[in-house]
């Protein structure tokens, strides 16, 4: 297939919709976007100057929440959402930490699958990638069950997810659903766009990147993602704008991102 500006993709991809994926892969410095993804990102780029910030702010709160959980014994973990491999994915961290770690990564964007069997071929741990959406928590659960024992602790990964499932999609019940499989002394870790950071331009962002992807996305109150920790034991800070969960001590100070993140552990 040929894209815009004569840009090639694999048969059967469609380069000329934007993803999510492939606009978080820009806004991260990637070579894996086409024009329209491209055109997308720039766009809200225009309607706020918090979103690279964000998105790279928002990446180090992954490692440091995976760090976490690895160094309470957690060696299995379910990444949705995990977009287009970059640095510090999820397994590496994870491994770093215990060469045992087994990680199964989710997300439904063609060239992101691509990109895992590359980057998977070459992985000695146990790493799987399924293809599906975060809406199909059964599928879900049920592949991934192929590779992780449900009956022992799992860091449960939705980074950056959340907003592209509409409250009349019951995001909370899609949430809830992956936690009820999860066996006591999980963990879950979130980030998500905050409408009432920086209220201005986190509007006019999501005004911007639901026109770019063609489908509604929903930036949440700090309330509103609190929610979806409702029954865990919520670890300090709590909520709390991503670059200040537990920043490593030699971080430079962060600008202001416009996301929630936090982690919290199924008692």
């Amino acid at each position: 297939m040929i894209g815009d500006e004569g840009e090639t993709a694999p048969q059967g991809i469609d380069v000329t919709t934007p993803h999510i994926a492939r606009i978080y892969d820009y806004w991260l410095g990637g070579k894996d976007n086409y024009a329209a993804d491209r055109a997308a990102a720039e766009q809200v780029m225009a309607a706020t100057p918090t979103i690279k910030p964000g998105v790279t702010a928002n990446r180090a709160f992954l490692s440091r929440a995976v760090r976490h959980m690895a160094g309470e014994g957690v060696v299995q973990f379910l990444d949705i959402g995990t977009g287009i491999p970059t640095a510090d994915n999820t397994h590496l961290v994870a491994q770093a930490v215990n060469p045992a770690s087994r990680v199964v990564y989710v997300d439904n964007d063609p060239i992101v699958l691509n990109h895992a069997r590359a980057l998977l071929s070459g992985v000695t741990a146990p790493t799987a990638f399924i293809d599906s959406d975060l809406r199909d928590t059964h599928r879900i659960l049920d592949e991934a069950a192929g590779l992780l024992d449900f009956d022992r602790p799992v860091g449960l990964l939705l980074i950056a997810i959340l907003h592209c499932v509409p409250d009349a999609d019951d995001p909370r019940g899609l949430v809830r659903t992956l936690l009820d499989a999860l066996a006591p002394g999980s963990f879950l870790a979130i980030t998500h766009p905050g409408i009432d950071q920086l209220p201005e331009q986190m509007a006019a962002a999501e005004k911007a990147l639901t026109k770019a992807m063609g489908f509604r996305v929903t930036f949440r109150t700090h309330e509103g993602v609190s929610r979806f920790f409702d029954g865990l034991d919520l670890l300090d800070p709590g909520v709390v704008p991503v670059q200040d969960w537990r920043p490593d001590p030699d971080a430079l100070p962060s600008a202001t991102t416009g996301m929630w993140g936090a982690v919290a552990r199924k008692p």
